[in-house]
Parts: C-alpha cells; sequence; structure tokens
C-alpha cells in the first residue's frame, strides 16, 4: 500500500532563523524526516504550499480537499498546522472520500529538541494504513475523529470535545 503525505506547513514545518529570533518557513523538513524515519512502505510526497494554519483560508482547505479528492492512494497523512487543524478536517469529514485520512502536526518545530513532529509523524502514518476509512487527527500518541477534538491550548495537547 502506497502512503501518501500532504505537506501544508504549520508549526512542523517552520524553521529557526537564528539570526532574528523568529519561525518561518523554508523548505521542508519532511523529505528528511521520511528518509530518517527509514519507512518501507512506499511514500507520495505532495507538498503544497507552506502556511501557519492561523493565515489558512477557504481556499486553502479547498486545496488540500482537492489533493485528496485526486490522490490515488488510500492512506493520507496530512502534515498541518495545529491550531486550525480541526477546521480543514471539518472540511474533508463531510466530503465522505472513500480513504483513511490521518491529519497531524507538531506544538514544537521538527528541527527543534525534544520537538513531537518526528514521534506524530510516524505514528500517523502507522495508523493511516490501519484504520478504517475516515478523517482522523494523530496527535502524541491519540486517536481523534475529526468531528470529535479540540486543541486544548491551555495544556499543549488534543483531547476529545
Amino acid at each position: 500500500m502506497t502512503l501518501r503525505i500532504i505537506a501544508t506547513g504549520g508549526t512542523f514545518d517552520k524553521h529557526y532563523n537564528e539570526l532574528n529570533g523568529t519561525l518561518g518557513f523554508a523548505e521542508s523538513h519532511l523529505p528528511e524526516a521520511i528518509a530518517r524515519a527509514r519507512m518501507t512502505a512506499p511514500v507520495e510526497l505532495e507538498l503544497l504550499p507552506l502556511l501557519d494554519s492561523l493565515d489558512m483560508q477557504d481556499a486553502d482547505r479547498a486545496r488540500v480537499l482537492a489533493s485528496c479528492q485526486a490522490a490515488p492512494e488510500r492512506a493520507i497523512v496530512i502534515v498541518h498546522g495545529t491550531d486550525t487543524m480541526k477546521e480543514t478536517a471539518a472540511v474533508l469529514g463531510p466530503a465522505a472520500l472513500d480513504k483513511t485520512i490521518v491529519f497531524t502536526g507538531a506544538m514544537i518545530p521538527y528541527q527543534i529538541a525534544g520537538s513531537d513532529a518526528f514521534f506524530n509523524l510516524g505514528f500517523a502514518c502507522g495508523v493511516a494504513q490501519a484504520l478504517p476509512v475516515g478523517v482522523y487527527v494523530a496527535m502524541n500518541g491519540q486517536i481523534f475523529a475529526w468531528d470529535n477534538v479540540q486543541k486544548n491550548r491551555a495544556a499543549g495537547v488534543f483531547q476529545p470535545m
């Protein structure tokens, strides 16, 4: 089974600029993360414009939906910013695609020590190949249905509603 990974940006893909102390986007970390994970399942990586999820608009969410609709793969992982992951999942959930779609992301950028990005990616890739058709959020070792998840900003975790 081939797995499709769709990159949309978010904290996962942010780079730290040592000169001014800010986080921003450059190249995606996903090619390195996929190679480092030594996944043996075939992977197709699709890079959409990398955005902070707070900057995502309806057109960006429609692009994610169109990518999922056009994908020949039945297992899809979407790497997305955590702030509006739920909103994008709410666009895909009602579309009732005959695929297993798993959203994941990171609270700490991939390149920062102590990041949850690498674990979340591996976890999402595994469950995307095992879960039944549907749309899910997989964060920090837990799986949530797209319509029963919320980000607890104070605790820095996802939880059921």
